[in-house]
């Protein structure tokens, strides 16, 4: 079993030939000749042992062995760059990075994160809102918060909140579908679909014992977000979520025209195991939960109010 870890230049030297699969455009990148990459590559085999690389007619590919170990040097670099950058310097504080979808980070993050900023403004926060996976610590995140039903991974998993789903519609739609009964009939209405969503209509429906009915009509979006703006604009009845929609029914432009049942979705804080060794994280990581669980309390009571909802 080999211990001894190659040159680091000249790992630099594979990796960059491996990601180009060409030794003059490794050169290019890392600034040095082509045949001091060859040189490079040529003197690491030979330490190693193994052919990393197959050179036929002018054309570089790698073997299975060099395919194999760049999987490994190429996170191992990154890892270093990683680690790196986040090294704090005389003139700038601590970096929290956090890995959120849009539409969570906009209307529940984003809301609070100001009260944890005036409580540590030497640590700056950076957000990316990509829906990418994340790796830790690879990707350069500290923290990711995703909706699942349950943990699907290794990394650590703790439960911030559940929500709810609730039928959702301006007050003058509202008016429009409404029944003598104080409620609005979904018959009438035009229903507004979330198509990146496990859990729509049919899971409302199911949930509050209901039986489904034929809209007057249907609208389809790729995000919460747009769905939540078609209702506030007249356009229909969306499933909206607690969590993501207190600004519309604080200011009224959305009202709640039906019953909130609970979601099986719930959103959860992911992190590292490094992170209950990092004071700064374990101070963002109380605060979150701190404000998650004052906002599960604010969504229990605020659904347990009744709107009737006719689907006859």
């Amino acid at each position: 079993m080999r211990t001894r870890t190659p040159p680091l230049s000249t790992l630099r030297l594979f990796d960059a030939a491996g990601r180009h699969l060409s030794f003059a455009r490794a050169a290019t990148e890392l600034n040095v000749t082509p045949s001091a990459v060859g040189h490079g590559i040529a003197g690491l085999e030979k330490a190693l042992g193994v052919k990393l690389f197959l050179r036929d007619a002018g054309k570089l590919s790698l073997t299975r062995e060099g395919a194999d170990y760049l999987t490994y040097v190429s996170e191992a670099l990154s890892l270093i760059i990683v680690g790196t950058r986040r090294l704090p310097t005389p003139h700038s504080g601590r970096t929290i990075a956090i890995s959120c979808a849009p539409t969570v980070a906009s209307r529940w993050l984003l809301p609070r994160i100001h009260e944890f900023r005036s409580r540590h403004p030497r640590i700056a926060i950076t957000m990316d809102t990509s829906h990418r996976q994340v790796g830790f610590p690879v990707d350069g995140f500290d923290f990711a918060i995703r909706m699942s039903r349950i943990p699907v991974s290794t990394e650590h998993w703790t439960r911030l909140f559940g929500e709810w789903l609730v039928p959702v519609c301006s007050p003058t739609y509202r008016e429009v579908v409404a029944n003598t009964d104080g409620g609005i009939d979904l018959a009438r209405a035009t229903t507004l679909h979330v198509t990146s969503l496990s859990e729509d209509w049919q899971a409302w429906f199911d949930a509050a014992g209901a039986a489904e009915v034929p809209p007057n009509g249907t609208m389809h979006f790729d995000t919460i977000q747009l769905s939540l703006e078609a209702a506030a604009a007249g356009l229909g009845v969306t499933l909206g979520r607690t969590s993501l929609m207190d600004r519309e029914l604080r200011d009224g432009t959305l009202v709640k025209v039906g019953q909130a049942i609970p979601a099986a979705t719930t959103y959860w804080l992911v992190s590292s195991d490094t992170t209950e060794h990092d004071q700064d994280l374990r101070s963002f990581k109380d605060w979150v939960l701190t404000k998650a669980e004052a906002f599960a309390s604010d969504q229990a009571e605020w659904a347990s109010s009744a709107v009737h909802t006719s689907v006859d």
